[in-house]
């Protein structure tokens, strides 16, 4: 179905330094530009991240391993601020769409737009993000994936028992329908991830990137734990504790989980040598 426009619309998507709207860069544009005729144009840019004075921001390796653009492939490519008056011309008045658009790449392209001097004005360009629509059509609830994968209705759901039941009908359904099925995960790999197997299954739906248990604290490419917040994200927790001790102090008088406190302070005890089990256990 072709879209029924009365101006342009700019499907975008952005390859970043990072995830904080506030501190991270575009690294990688693509605009891609559909008018009310049905006639589609396609503009993609490299980006060198760069600070207010010119100076080449760090892509950090983490990120690099999930969209593969390094320092390397930005060296020579013009800076936001150097492209943002052709990019402005671009858009023109066009609305604007994308996937968690607005949440991440609409914020983020305003923010750059607003380093570069730009007032990127949104009040007259409509939003649309397909990720909402997914989400709002097809539900990631349990009573919907009790629906979708038993083809039963869940009574008395959000009751622990009917959930709990559920949950396990749910796994064994989603065992005998992706039996066989293949998954491409983010480095190209193909397998078949859903078998019926505890410990494949484990593996598949962990988040292997968090160091912690709510993703405060991650891990680099060389599997050290690095922040994943704040001033300090991207660091290392050792580098941080050693620099800046206090910051360990502020960390744990804070509102941080207790899990979090315990990686940390292990961390924190064990960053001159060898590190022990985290299944101990200590008092705040």
């Amino acid at each position: 179905m072709n879209l029924n426009l009365t101006k342009p619309i700019i499907f975008f998507d952005l390859e970043t330094t990072g995830v904080q709207v506030g501190h991270d860069h575009i690294v990688e544009i693509c605009l891609h530009k559909v008018m009310p005729d049905g006639t589609t144009d396609t503009r993609v840019e490299r980006v060198r991240p760069a600070d207010a004075d010119g100076r080449t921001i760090h892509i950090p390796e983490v990120t690099t391993a999930i969209h593969g653009i390094s320092d390397a492939d930005v060296a020579d490519k013009p800076t936001f601020r150097e492209l943002a008056p052709s990019l402005l011309d671009y858009i023109g008045d066009a609305d604007l769409a994308g996937y968690n658009s607005n949440k991440f790449d609409v914020p983020l392209l305003v923010e750059e737009f607003l380093r570069a001097g730009i007032d990127f004005d949104l009040r007259s360009r409509r939003l649309v993000d397909v990720q909402n629509i997914f989400h709002q059509m097809e539900q990631r609830t349990l009573v919907a994936a009790y629906k979708f994968y038993c083809h039963k209705d869940l009574e008395n759901a959000h009751s622990a028992a009917a959930d709990t039941i559920a949950t396990y009908e749910v796994l064994k359904a989603q065992l005998d329908r992706y039996q066989g099925v293949d998954y491409k995960d983010r480095s190209g790999r193909v397998y078949q991830p859903v078998v019926n197997d505890i410990d494949a299954l484990s593996r598949f739906t962990s988040n292997s990137q968090w160091a912690d248990l709510v993703g405060h604290i991650g891990y680099d490419a060389k599997r050290r734990e690095v922040f994943n917040f704040g001033k300090h994200k991207g660091k290392t927790v050792v580098e941080v504790f050693e620099q800046e001790p206090s910051y360990y102090d502020w960390m744990m008088k804070s509102d941080f989980p207790l899990s979090t406190k315990k990686l940390i302070t292990e961390i924190n005890r064990t960053k001159n040598g060898p590190r022990r089990s985290r299944s101990f256990s200590f008092k705040f």
